[in-house]
């Protein structure tokens, strides 16, 4: 969680700024790359003052940062109090125990154990129920001749998978949905919005009150899943709190949802825009495993991270400073012309294609194998089941989630 609060919408006469705060404008928003190439032509690295924090957006230099950089980014409550903000200390509660806000042995410690229900073996095993899920969600809509992309599949999907694997009851997914939404607002936005605070407190308490319920079931009741292996894990002679299984079943959640949800929104939209490549992949669907680190490279499904720097650090001739904020934007270093060729213009042929979408080092996303089988899945499915899938005439519209990029629906006829 990033809170700001010098950050205002922009205007007609901001139009030029460079600042990330243009992304608050839906236009901008709808189609940030014009404004990444910015950065990366005038500024690589670059001081965002309405920000207070450092915008890296050079492949090269996101690596770096983070590779090298700290993930400990979460304001203490005392920090938020001081900020004015202290309607957010739950938030902040919850974050502080995630492994995505910790470095070295705390993370690792939860890390490790949580990675190995992710391995690509294990995964691989998941294929066929995988797959039953996607038809089944597909039989309820085949006849109609339509459907939201989105709600009828793209959500569902990987909802039911991941609560399956944390233990919970797969027939609650429109629920954890929810709260995955909410949840990934308090991460996804860099500026404090006030309206949406009392939202975003009510969901999490509800979901945290859901997931302890669910962690007292499963030590009751232990089974082989995600929640009891947290629950048993031991380091050291060291065990998870409970409060710590709460909140990192609940980024287990949101995560194992926002990356493949946004990735088959994504992808399917940029295929019906490129026709080409839609026809390509139509005419052989050997191409699905490459078209899906395509996709994830050309309309990433999470744009930007932040990261602390470690010590001084000398960037693109700008002097870092210890302990300053920097945001690195994994969507715009995909979209790097001096590390992918033509980079506008996706091409699900692509060779080497070493893409952010999932970051890169420590906190490399452990469930890319879960989400890339999911992605594969999806699109076979639909190519095969709805050959002559078409977009529905009218605009697409893009959540307002800056960090996490997706629609809020798609609407398709076949």
């Amino acid at each position: 969680m990033t809170i700001q609060t010098g950050a205002s919408a922009t205007t007609g006469k901001q139009d030029q700024l460079l600042s990330l705060v243009r992304l608050l404008d839906p236009e901008v928003l709808a189609n940030p790359y014009p404004l990444y190439h910015r950065f990366r032509n005038e500024e690589p690295v670059h001081w965002d003052p309405f920000l207070h924090t450092w915008v890296v957006t050079r492949y090269a230099d996101v690596v770096t940062v983070l590779q090298h950089f700290s993930a400990q980014r979460t304001p203490t409550p005392q920090q938020l109090a001081a900020w004015g903000l202290s309607s957010m200390i739950p938030i902040a509660e919850v974050l502080v125990r995630q492994m995505l806000f910790h470095d070295g042995p705390t993370h690792w410690r939860i890390r490790d154990l949580a990675s190995k229900a992710f391995t690509p073996h294990r995964v691989e095993r998941l294929r066929s129920h995988i797959q039953e899920i996607a038809d089944r969600l597909l039989d309820a809509v085949q006849d109609q001749g339509h459907m939201d992309v989105i709600a009828d599949l793209a959500d569902p999907l990987p909802a039911i998978v991941t609560a399956e694997m944390l233990g919970l009851p797969p027939t609650n997914w429109r629920q954890l949905t929810q709260w995955s939404t909410d949840f990934a607002e308090a991460l996804g936005n860099f500026q404090h919005n006030p309206d949406n605070t009392p939202t975003v407190l009510r969901s999490l308490g509800e979901a945290c009150e859901y997931y302890r319920a669910a962690v007292q079931e499963h030590r009751q009741h232990p089974g082989d899943d995600l929640i009891c292996a947290l629950l048993n894990a031991e380091h050291e002679g060291d065990s998870l709190s409970e409060e710590e299984v709460v909140a990192n079943s609940i980024m287990l959640m949101t995560g194992g949802q926002e990356t493949t949800t946004n990735l088959i929104g994504n992808g399917i939209l940029t295929l019906q825009r490129h026709s080409d490549q839609l026809e390509k992949l139509r005419a052989n669907p050997s191409l699905i495993p490459s078209a899906i680190e395509e996709l994830l490279r050309y309309e990433s499904p999470i744009q930007y991270t932040s990261r602390l720097s470690p010590d001084d650090v000398q960037m693109g001739g700008k002097t870092i400073r210890k302990g300053q904020a920097v945001i690195a934007v994994m969507g715009a270093a995909n979209r790097d012309p001096e590390r992918f060729p033509d980079p506008d213009r996706p091409d699900i042929c692509r060779q080497d294609n070493r893409h952010l979408a999932f970051a890169w080092g420590p906190h490399f996303c452990f469930g890319a194998p879960l989400a890339r089988l999911e992605g594969q899945i999806a699109f076979e499915t639909l190519l095969r089941r709805m050959p002559d899938l078409r977009l529905e005439p009218g605009p697409v519209t893009w959540r307002e989630n800056l960090a996490f990029r997706g629609l809020t629906s798609l609407s398709v006829t076949f």
